[in-house]
């Protein structure tokens, strides 16, 4: 009997290890996000699965190209998912349906479509980002003032990789 109640007690404790790595793991390294929508298309489909690595903003800032998760600032519980287009002390402006980074004219060569709207120049801010989706005419994003600049604290990490569908699988920049 006692051995059977010492093999109990290894699968408890395994079982209990595995638990806390797994919540460790999901908290501080990494999440699987779902994307919802089309903001992101042609580079991400809605309902493709994606590995989001949540340690690595804690060693640097975000840089331009990268794709991001954020806590939308108006509804905290959502969550969003954009390209970094600026940095800190960066300007940018939107004229004639195109995109300008320090007075430079950004290739795009991942959106769906030219950008219809127009922004005013403006520099951003210390600790934050200006963040567009990829498909620019139906995606809220720092256009919009509900969205805005995106401050570091709410950026919850740097999309790293589709894994889902199988068939879609690839790295993101």
């Amino acid at each position: 009997m006692s051995s059977l109640g010492e093999e109990a007690k290894d699968w408890l404790i395994s079982i209990v290890i595995a638990v806390v790595l797994a919540f460790f793991i999901r908290e501080f390294i990494v999440e699987l996000y779902i994307v919802d929508g089309p903001s992101m298309r042609p580079t991400l489909q809605s309902q493709e699965r994606l590995v989001v690595n949540k340690f690595i903003y804690n060693f640097r800032a975000p840089q331009k190209n990268e794709i991001l998760v954020f806590e939308y600032p108006r509804d905290r519980s959502r969550d969003f998912i954009k390209r970094v287009i600026a940095t800190p002390g960066d300007t940018v402006e939107i004229k004639a349906s195109k995109v300008y980074v320090n007075d430079q004219l950004l290739t795009e060569d991942y959106i769906l479509e030219p950008t219809r709207s127009e922004y005013p120049k403006s520099t951003v801010p210390q600790g934050t980002v200006f963040v567009m989706g990829d498909n620019r005419n139906n995606s809220e994003d720092s256009r919009f003032a509900d969205v805005g600049f995106v401050p570091f604290d709410l950026i919850k990490g740097k999309a790293m990789l589709v894994f889902w569908p199988i068939g879609q699988f690839k790295t993101l920049p």
